[in-house]
Order: structure tokens, then C-alpha cells, then sequence
């Protein structure tokens, strides 16, 4: 194993000995504009006591120039990603002083420090981003969270730009080719939480009246998005989180000021770091932008800030307890968006998306409880995923309404109490909230945060009883609707609850009589997958869409899509509901996720014989509900984008696509053609074959920005020519010049529509690289390459072949390759159970 991957074991034993007081960092950045200077100067000086005469620093970059402890230079022992240490005091009363200097790089892969050159103006803008542990590639530091410093940053950059880091800004001063800005020192924080950014971004002040005080805020983007930023709504967003959160958990915002950024080629949605929040760019809408677009920002505008107490404030020791802050960010990010956020619905958005990621990743053969085992950094990265938060939140959400809510918040206060700047574990948390409600939450715990696999529910009925069946038993209350149909409609008559504490529960009161429909779990209260019966599944056949409340919607269409994934409900029956049901459908949310599944089906799960044909379907379904749908409605934008998806497959209306686009014809009334719908209408040409070099020249023209790059490079990528897809899929594995989004861009532009028939004989090559990429580059681009160039093969052969000759392989790599191999065992599985037609 490379040094590089810190063990829990190892980490324990060093923070065991090593106690960090403060952390002083300078970086020199001067040399960014210069696309030629690749490197950095970065300098680190901790300060510690200690109870043993050596130990390590982490960091990975390109060279470590000096090492001082107590005044005395070293010889330099790094290998590459630890400093070795020695000569350290080891009296209690003693404090060590070490100073690192060394020469960092600038990253091109979202980790680290990384860096963007704007083709709009020309500007270059610097970001970093951390977590679990790429601290270490800009400073030396200790790099694991339960050992927290007071930070103190000076940074260097050239004259002209914002500089911003966790502390306020306290003095600018110039020097030589630009300003050194120094930052106020900080509150305890772990290391995967310190931030620094710099570059002309644009910037928007406001201020908010804390608990505690005027907390100074601010929204910054690159300059070329700032028509495009609506700074006053996400200001908004940010006052009434603040102000919710200070009263929810009791305790005043702690990290003085509250910038939010929003940067280029981000791999995240979002990261908590205090008092520096980063976004993805994703979250300026250049063009239009529907609902439910604005309330997946809002939600992860509160997730990040509920982070401010839980994960920053309140930090896990180790990556094991990864839920404790992910977790409850997911849960109150929607919570807060419901309550405060101006998004009633947001718990519709959160059973459809959210809960959807999460029982797809707890269906994998690598799930994993929520309290994981997180044996080192690779396990921790690969752990930011369905089960941690989605799974999580959804448990979290079943805790507060079996505590009651106000005793999960006087919990949740007493937790940030006891625990302030410190690290915790599950049971501190259990403890605080035990405390506040009065409820033994061992069971609950052992039951929820300690198991693994989805539970399955049904209701069953006989002539005149209706039985509640579960596949695995768990503390539990569970309502069914019961649902009768009224003047064609689908009217909820009554909701049964009940407890579960066995197999087979037996729900009284009901009276079946004229019930056509039965939903367990229609308040989508718990995290289980819904069975319907055939009786329930014919009526929403009927009248899915003319259920009134959007939640049981939510829980019918989540059942659909899970027994069309388990191979229940035919593929072309699932279609041709959402084809009849999707387009009468009133939540964005809903909508979107609809008409991406409906698409998945048709490529995944639907028979070889059929797909083609159910593809021009789709593309048919979509296109009219187009042209149907009301003028410049959330409903027509989403048609418009699910049109550019399915005609990628099936080229039917590409000549329609190609006059509106060329202005020969006129677009729905209503529809705005912004840039990112032209480009995924030229995409899904390109693919099928009829937009060439020229037609995307001319789109590059009419938007030469970085996203117009990036979907240039798909739109080249996607034409289907075998020679074309060659040279993208060499492009993606030996170019290490290609950043982030441009290896994105590649892979999406070789998988383009679908065309197995142009990439089939690159089999063989991917098992022979996944293995020197995942040792040669960054664990962020190796995961893109092994995860989205796994090949559709028509047999689960050569994936077994690799598992079986590499036992040895990195765990983080081996997981990956295992959960690919099970989508296709999936989609092979279901295909084979497809009726005839």
C-alpha cells in the first residue's frame, strides 16, 4: 500500500502522541497566471507537544525544500507523501515548532488547489478543495480530522484579485508582483475544512444580524458568470438559514464571516468549509432553469450550513462516522428547506432523488452500514456516497419522528454543548439525544446505523384483511393508504399506521371494499422498497397522475422504477406508464426523474429486440409532450431536455432539431434555445450523425466559454465514427492533460448514444489500464475512467476474469469494479426476463 493511504490504525496511534495547537500557512501564488509555471511555493510552521521523539507530516506535491524542528534544520525524508520528523520534545510543558517549506502543484482535477483558465476574458481563477484528505496537496499538515489546529493564513497572489480564506481578512499589504493578504486565525478546525481561493472573481456583499452579531456575507463567481448570478435569491436563502439554524441547534454561528463561491470544474456539488462554502458552477444558471433547479440549490445551500455545526463545529474522528455529518446535513438540508427555504415540497424532491440513490447503493453487493468500517483514505473517498447520506437521512428522518422533534433538536443542542471544537463518535451522539427524549436508542441504532440491505414492503389482502408484510424486521411505524377511484381519479380514502415488530402485521379497520389501490409507506415516512400489488399496479396504470398529493406520487413512482430494476414490471409496461402519466405530471422533480428513468429503462433493461423501436417511442412521447407543453413551464424545459436525450439514441426528429436550431423553423412558444439546450440538441446530432464539425464550430462560436468547451469536446467525441470513438478513448486514458470536466466530456462523448457497437472491441483494453491508471493518477480521475468507460458486455465474463486473477488489487478499486459488474449483472438479468413481444 503507498504511504499515501493513511490507515485509521496509524492515524489513531499518531494522534495518540501528537497534540496540534496552531497551524501557520504561507502561499506564494504569484506564479498562477502563468500557464507555464506549474508549481507553487507553500510553507507550513505547527506548532504541538508531543509524547514521542518523532513522527510524520503529510503532504504530496513536487518537492520539500526544508525541515526545521525547534530551530534546527533537518535532512529532508519524504518519500513522496510523508515528512519524517525528529527530535521532537517530548515533556508535557514543552511546545514543538516545525516549519515545512516546499513547492506544491497546481491541480487540474478538482483536487487540491486547482486551477482554471476563463476562455472568456482570459482570467485565472484558484479554488482548493480537501476532503477526505487533499490538504496535504497544497500545505503540510496532519491529515485527519481529529487532530484540529487553529489556522492562521497568509497568501500571496497578484494585486487585483479576491483572496479569501476561513478567517477574515485582517491586513493587505504590497510586495514584489502582487499583495500578501493575511487572514484572522481561526477557530479549532480539522485539516479537509480549510479553504483558500483567489482570483478576479466577482463579488456580491451583504450581511446578516446573527445571534451573536453582524455576520458580513458575500457570493462570488468568475467574472464572465456574474450576469448570470442571482445573488439576491441565494443572500435570502442564506439569512433565513442562518437565522433557523442558530435557533434550531442553539448556538451561534461560529466562524465570523459567511462567503459563498461558486467555481469551475468543481467535483462536488458543495463543500462545508467554514466560513468558505465552494459550489459547482453547475449552480449559476446560465439560461433557463426550472423549479426544481433553484430547490436543489436552496437544499444545498442549508446542507452546507447545517455542516457548520454538524462536522465543523462537532467533528467525526475518523472517517468511520462519516454519517454524523453527512448524514445530518442531508436530513436538515431538506428539513430547512421545507421549513424556512421557501420549498414546502422539498421532501418530494428528497423520496424521489435522494432516497432513489440511496436504495439503488444499498442493492449493491458493497453496501455497507451507515456506521461504516473505514480502514483508510481510499475507503473513505469511495464512502461519500448513497448510503452515507441518502440512506442516512432517511433513518434520521424516521428518529425524529420517533423521538419527536423537539427532543431531537434539544438533543442536537446538548451534542454541539458537550462537543464544540472537539471530535465525536456515535455514541456521544446518542448519549445527547437519549438525554433529551428519555428513549433507550440502542436497539434503534443497532437496527438502523449498524445493518445493511433495503427492507421490502407489501401489503397484502384476502377477501376482508389486509396484512403488512416486511422482508426484515426493524423498530418501526409504517402508514397505507388505501385509495379509491373517484370520476376517474385515484382519492385517498384512508391511512392505516401501524407499528412493526414482526414478519407479518395485520392492519385492522380497513375496509377494502371499492380500494384499488394500496400504497405502503405513501407518507414516504420509511426507507424500504414498496411492493404494489398487481391490483395497485393496474390502477396507476389507470391514474398515476391523478393522485393529488405529490408525496404519494413520489412513493408510487419510486415503486414502479424499483420493480422494473428488479425485473417485476416489464420494461415497455414501465415506459408506457411514464409515457402516459409523465406528461400530466405538476412536480418538477418528479417530472425530471420520470423521464431520465423512463431513458435508463430503454437503454439498460429493455430487451435487444425491443429497444430500438422503444427508443423512437420515447423520442416520440417526448417530443409531443414538447409541443404540448404550457409556454415557458418548468414542463417544457424539462420535455426540451428530455427530447436532446432521447434523439441522442433515435434519430427521428433530427431534422426538426436541426431547422430549429438553424432558425428555419420556430421553436415551441415559450422555449428559450439558451445555450445549454442548443448544445444538447447539437450533442444528440452529432451522435446519430447529423451535426459535423462545421455545425459545432458554430455553435463554439456563438458560446466560446468553458461550458461551451466541454460540450464541444463531447459534441466531436459523440459523431459515430469507429476512428473518431478510437482516438476519444485513447484521449481519455493517455491525455493527463485533460482536466476534470474535458475527461468527462471525453468519456460522455465515447458512450454517446448508446453505440456499443463502435467501443465493443475496446473490452480487453479497459482491464488491461484500470489498474495502471488507479495507480498512476489521482483517485478522482482513476475513478471517472474505471466507472464510466465499464463496458456494456453482453456477459459478466471478463469482469469475474479481472476479479479473479487481481485478489490483491487496491480495496477502493476492487469496490468499484465489483458495483460495476453488478449494473450489469442487473441489466443482463432483467433483459433475460423480458416477455416475448
Amino acid at each position: 500500500m503507498s504511504s499515501a493511504n493513511l490507515t485509521r490504525e496509524e492515524t489513531a496511534a499518531r494522534a495518540a502522541v501528537i497534540h496540534l495547537d496552531t497551524v501557520d500557512i504561507d502561499l506564494d501564488l504569484r506564479s498562477a497566471p502563468d500557464a507555464a509555471e506549474s508549481t507553487f511555493r507553500t510553507r507550513a510552521t505547527l506548532t504541538f507537544t508531543a509524547r514521542a521523539e518523532s513522527t510524520w507530516i503529510d503532504f504530496i506535491g513536487a518537492a520539500v525544500d526544508a525541515v526545521v524542528v525547534n530551530g534546527v534544520e533537518q535532512g529532508v525524508d519524504w518519500d513522496g507523501a510523508r515528512v519524517s520528523v525528529a527530535g521532537l520534545r517530548t515533556a508535557a510543558s514543552t511546545t514543538n515548532t516545525v516549519t515545512i517549506v516546499a513547492t506544491g502543484r497546481y491541480s487540474t482535477s478538482g483536487e487540491g488547489l486547482h486551477r482554471f483558465r476563463d476562455p472568456v476574458d482570459g482570467e485565472t481563477y484558484l479554488y482548493t478543495q480537501y476532503e477526505p484528505a487533499d490538504c496535504r496537496r497544497v500545505y503540510p499538515c496532519f491529515e485527519q480530522p481529529d487532530m484540529k489546529a487553529r489556522w492562521r493564513f497568509t497568501v500571496t497572489a497578484p494585486a487585483g484579485w479576491q483572496v479569501l480564506s476561513n478567517g477574515a481578512e485582517t491586513r493587505r499589504e504590497p510586495v514584489d508582483g502582487g499583495v500578501r493578504t493575511r487572514f484572522a486565525e481561526t477557530l479549532p478546525l480539522s485539516s479537509y475544512i480549510t479553504a483558500v481561493a483567489a482570483g478576479p472573481y466577482h463579488r456580491v456583499d451583504g450581511t446578516h444580524h446573527g445571534a451573536a452579531g453582524e455576520i458580513p456575507l458575500g457570493v462570488l463567481c468568475r467574472a464572465s458568470l456574474a450576469p448570470h448570478l442571482d445573488a439576491d435569491e441565494i443572500l435570502d436563502i442564506t439569512r433565513r438559514g442562518l437565522t433557523f439554524f442558530e435557533e434550531a441547534f442553539d448556538f451561534p454561528y461560529p466562524w465570523g464571516t459567511y462567503d459563498q463561491i461558486f467555481v469551475p470544474e468543481y467535483n462536488l456539488g458543495a463543500m462545508e468549509n467554514p466560513g468558505l462554502v465552494t459550489f459547482t458552477e453547475a449552480y449559476v444558471f446560465r439560461g433557463a432553469s426550472t423549479a426544481a433547479q433553484h430547490e436543489a440549490r436552496a437544499n444545498t445551500i442549508l446542507h452546507e450550513m447545517a455542516h457548520m455545526w454538524f462536522g465543523d463545529l462537532a467533528t467525526m474522528r475518523w472517517w468511520d462516522d462519516l454519517w454524523l455529518k453527512e448524514s445530518f446535513a442531508d436530513y436538515m438540508g431538506t428539513h430547512a428547506a421545507a421549513a424556512v427555504g421557501g420549498f414546502p415540497d422539498a421532501w418530494v424532491s428528497f423520496a424521489t432523488r435522494r432516497k432513489g440513490w440511496a436504495y439503488t447503493q444499498d442493492q449493491l453487493p458493497t453496501t455497507h452500514p451507515i456506521v461504516a468500517d473505514i480502514p483508510d483514505l481510499e475507503a473513505a473517498k469511495l464512502n461519500f456516497d448513497g448510503i452515507t447520506y441518502a440512506k442516512g437521512a432517511s433513518v434520521l428522518k424516521q428518529l425524529v419522528g420517533f423521538v419527536g422533534e423537539d427532543a431531537f433538536f434539544r438533543g442536537a443542542q446538548r451534542y454541539f454543548a458537550d462537543h464544540a471544537y472537539g471530535s465525536t463518535t456515535l455514541p456521544d451522539l446518542l448519549s445527547a439525544l437519549e438525554q433529551a427524549s428519555g428513549r433507550d436508542l440502542r436497539s434503534w441504532s443497532a437496527a438502523w446505523l449498524q445493518t445493511t440491505g433495503v427492507t421490502e414492503l407489501r401489503a397484502e389482502r384476502t377477501a376482508d384483511a389486509l396484512e403488512l408484510t416486511v422482508s426484515t424486521v426493524r423498530p418501526d411505524r409504517v402508514t397505507v393508504g388505501l385509495y379509491v377511484e373517484r370520476d376517474g381519479r385515484l382519492v385517498r380514502r384512508v391511512g392505516l399506521a401501524t407499528d412493526i415488530t414482526a414478519e407479518r402485521t395485520a392492519l385492522t379497520g380497513a375496509a377494502l371494499e371499492d380500494v384499488v389501490l394500496i400504497v405502503p409507506n405513501d407518507d414516504d415516512r420509511t426507507y424500504a422498497k414498496v411492493r404494489l400489488d398487481d391490483a395497485s399496479t393496474d390502477a396507476v396504470a389507470r391514474g398515476l397522475s391523478t393522485i393529488d398529493d405529490a408525496l404519494a406520487r413520489a412513493v408510487v413512482w419510486a415503486a414502479l422504477w424499483n420493480a422494473v430494476r428488479d425485473g417485476i414490471l416489464p420494461a415497455q409496461q414501465y415506459v408506457g406508464i411514464v409515457a402516459r402519466h409523465a406528461p400530466s405530471e405538476t412536480d418538477a422533480a418528479l417530472l425530471t426523474e420520470a423521464a431520465a428513468r423512463a431513458a435508463f429503462t430503454i437503454a439498460h433493461f429493455a430487451a435487444d429486440g425491443d429497444r430500438s423501436a422503444l427508443a423512437a417511442q420515447w423520442l416520440e412521447t417526448a417530443w409531443n409532450a414538447l409541443q404540448h407543453a404550457r409556454p415557458g413551464s418548468d414542463a417544457q424545459l424539462i420535455w426540451a431536455r428530455t427530447v436532446g436525450a432521447a434523439a441522442s439514441v433515435s434519430a427521428e426528429r433530427a431534422p426538426d432539431l436541426r431547422a430549429i436550431l438553424a432558425g428555419a423553423a420556430p421553436a415551441p412558444e415559450g422555449l428559450r434555445l439558451d445555450p445549454d439546450l442548443r448544445w444538447a440538441w447539437t450533442v444528440a446530432l452529432s451522435a446519430t450523425g447529423h451535426a459535423d464539425d462545421a455545425d459545432i464550430a458554430g455553435e463554439l462560436a456563438a458560446d466560446d466559454t468553458a461550458s461551451g468547451r466541454v460540450a464541444a469536446r463531447t459534441a466531436r467525441t459523440a459523431r459515430p465514427d469507429a476512428a473518431v470513438r478510437a482516438a476519444a478513448w485513447n484521449d481519455a486514458w493517455t491525455d493527463a492533460t485533460l482536466t476534470n470536466d474535458h475527461l468527462d466530456a471525453t468519456i460522455a462523448g465515447v458512450r454517446a448514444g448508446g453505440r456499443r457497437d463502435l467501443i465493443a472491441g475496446f473490452d480487453d483494453d479497459y482491464y488491461a489500464r484500470i489498474l495502471p491508471a488507479w495507480r498512476s493518477r489521482s483517485i478522482e480521475i482513476a475513478r471517472r475512467l474505471v466507472i464510466g468507460l465499464f463496458p456494456a458486455s453482453p456477459s459478466l465474463d471478463a469482469a469475474d476474469a479481472w476479479l479473479r486473477d487481481h485478489p490483491d488489487a487496491p480495496g477502493a478499486l476492487r469496490r468499484l469494479v465489483i458495483e460495476q459488474r453488478d449494473g450489469l449483472a442487473r441489466d443482463l438479468r432483467v433483459r433475460a426476463a423480458q416477455p416475448s413481444r
